[in-house]
């Protein structure tokens, strides 16, 4: 859907090329004010205006405009035109997913690679000091895949690791741990770890995410389907020492070499070295802060009205239609909710709501009630 406006001063208004309903990312979360944010959305869903039409549209005093507009246009998520007169200049948002981008490079924090490597090899120095690792192998990764020590094997491939780890996980479990120094899951790693997430989930395994910030710095990273608050809990250290993952407190794996993991990882089974290294993530997971600690939230009779009937299977037209409302109030209130809690689009809001207990299953909805 596009919007045609017409300025207030004769001045005409391109057409939006941003659904009205869509949802947008918060720019509060990259820094900016909140009034810099409201006049970025109101130019990429309604499209180009001059300042006093977004003043008076806003009902923000012109000053304030002003300021918004300056922020966005230092960090350039707006243009204008070239008029020497401020009062006559035409704003237009750049595409918001271009914002964005920009606002997290601007942001990034790397975590330096060698740094990485030194914390894995301190880990594993550790661990040969002692009785009951003395026998690891003592080079990054053994020469020939399979079994290098009494229980240790040598998968020699990042993908043999990820058939290893599947089939693990395919068993009869009860508890996976995992910490990962990954800033970011590259797009393989996802589509390979989204099945086995899905199924865990299903089967109420127990699921310790311990993991680095995010480089960005963005404080909301909803982990796909995953929400702290089921059996999956997530948490966040600066500090964290080695990739590893550790399942059902018997095998765990870790890379054979961390400066490169198509060489693959060892895979552990002895049952002193297993518990040395569950007392690292135990230490660990003690000291990071929780991740996606979530505001409480309390809806309002229409807002859980609303929320009950697009649970059960409504479109926002019946929702509307069965609450009385136009489908826009409907899009409003869920924008509302979406900001308040600050997430981006439907779906995570619908985690954010399960996460937190105020929105019915859809088994449990009514999608027959009246208003």
């Amino acid at each position: 859907m596009t919007v045609d406006v017409v300025a207030a001063e004769g001045v005409p208004v391109v057409t939006s090329s941003v659904p009205i309903g869509a949802a947008l990312p918060s720019l509060v979360r990259w820094g900016l004010s909140s009034d810099a944010d409201l006049v970025f959305r109101t130019l990429a869903t309604f499209g180009p205006r001059p300042r006093r039409v977004l003043s008076s549209e806003l009902g923000l005093p012109v000053r304030r405009t002003d300021q918004a507009l300056a922020e966005l246009h230092e960090c350039d998520a707006v243009v204008s035109t070239d008029d020497s007169r401020a009062a006559a200049r035409i704003w237009t948002a750049r595409r918001p997913a271009e914002v964005v981008t920009a606002l997290r490079t601007r942001r990034l924090q790397i975590v330096n690679a060698e740094a990485r490597e030194r914390s894995h090899h301190a880990v594993l120095r550790a661990l040969r000091a002692t009785p009951v690792g003395r026998d690891l192998p003592l080079v990054t990764a053994p020469g020939t895949p399979g079994t290098c020590a009494d229980g240790v094997r040598y998968l020699s491939s990042r993908d043999r690791a990820r058939t290893r780890l599947a089939e693990v996980l395919g068993s009869d479990i009860r508890d996976f741990l995992t910490m990962s120094n990954d800033q970011a899951i590259d797009a393989e790693s996802a589509r390979a770890a989204a099945p086995l997430d899905l199924a865990l989930l299903a089967r109420g395994v127990r699921v310790r995410v311990l993991a680095l910030p995010p480089a960005d710095g963005d404080p909301l990273d909803v982990s796909g389907h995953l929400v702290n608050g089921t059996s999956f809990q997530r948490r966040e250290s600066p500090g964290v020492p080695l990739k590893l993952v550790i399942v059902d407190h018997r095998i765990s794996l870790f890379p054979a070499d961390p400066a490169n993991l198509e060489r693959g990882y060892l895979e552990v089974s002895r049952p002193s070295v297993v518990q040395a290294l569950i007392r690292l993530f135990e230490r660990q997971w003690d000291g990071a802060a929780a991740h996606l600690a979530l505001p409480a939230i309390r809806l309002s009779e229409r807002e859980q009205k609303l929320i009950t009937l697009l649970a059960a299977g409504h479109t926002d037209q019946s929702a509307a239609q069965h609450l009385r409302i136009s489908a826009r109030s409907v899009t409003g209130i869920l924008r509302a909710l979406m900001d308040r809690l600050g997430v981006e689009n439907r779906f995570q809001l619908g985690l954010a709501l399960g996460a937190l207990r105020v929105a019915a299953p859809p088994s449990l909805a009514l999608p027959d009630q009246e208003s």
